[in-house]
């Protein structure tokens, strides 16, 4: 299991779970990281689905909850094993064909809620503009919040630890930067990330939920693998995405 440079290691962490994880022979980009994660997980769930509960991976690792009256827990481990050694081969041909997902990005004073932070560093909104939109993000994890995607990573010049306190409530869509890690909020929530913009793109689609189809369409539009790039936008440009969205215009909507 050396073509690649990683191994991996399989072992249980709860009743009707096992826990995979990455161990790299030699440091690798986040961004080939969250591609061999995507990889593994994508094989999971096309080889093993009627024994699957959820796939989850993150960061080095995945979490498989599976079904214990269709499969035990040692055979699961077996196929696993299996499945992610067959897989390795294959890899490479994968990170050819990384699609760049581009998320429209209103930076202005009145999105960037902690522009007064990065002031305090020296950095400018034009600086900001610059660093941020600069860098390719990897997807490294979904979490805290339906569709929120953990991406990595920011230049050192933008991190920033997250706030002590975290606001009661941080608007849809607000892009945001902790320590080296940025993200967009999908929804309104509590947070304690440095927010630096606004992105009027639905990242989760909750009408998905609702629909009782066989194949339905994706929850998310992000997700772990993918490579992201943020394009700023002007405040029309801005409004008037945002009014589609709101009205339903959205793609998935």
């Amino acid at each position: 299991m050396t073509k690649n440079q990683i191994e991996f290691n399989i072992e249980p962490v709860a009743e009707c779970s096992v826990l995979v994880t990455l161990i790299p022979l030699k440091p690798h980009s986040s961004a080939i990281d969250a591609q061999y994660m995507a990889h593994f997980s994508d094989v999971i769930r096309q080889n093993l689905t009627p024994v699957l509960m959820n796939v989850t991976p993150a960061y080095h690792t995945i979490l498989v909850d599976y079904l214990p009256y269709r499969i035990s827990e040692q055979q699961l481990i077996t196929q696993l094993s299996s499945l992610l050694t067959q897989a390795l081969p294959s890899f490479s041909n994968t990170t050819d064909t990384t699609n760049i997902i581009e998320l429209p990005a209103y930076y202005s004073p009145e999105t960037a809620l902690d522009l007064g932070r990065y002031q305090e560093k020296g950095l400018s909104l034009d600086d900001i503009i610059q660093y941020h939109t600069s860098e390719i993000y990897s997807v490294s994890a979904i979490g805290f919040i339906p569709g929120f995607a953990f991406m990595s990573d920011v230049v050192s010049e933008l991190a920033l630890p997250r706030h002590s306190t975290p606001r009661l409530s941080v608007p849809k869509g607000s892009i945001a930067i902790a320590d080296s890690k940025t993200a967009v909020y999908p929804s309104d929530s509590p947070g304690g990330w440095n927010i630096i913009g606004n992105c009027p793109l639905s990242l989760f689609f909750h009408s998905q939920l609702k629909k009782a189809d066989i194949t339905p369409g994706p929850l998310s539009l992000l997700n772990v693998g993918d490579s992201v790039r943020f394009k700023s936008i002007s405040k029309q440009e801005f409004m008037e995405l945002r009014s589609m969205e709101i009205s339903g215009g959205g793609a998935h909507e």
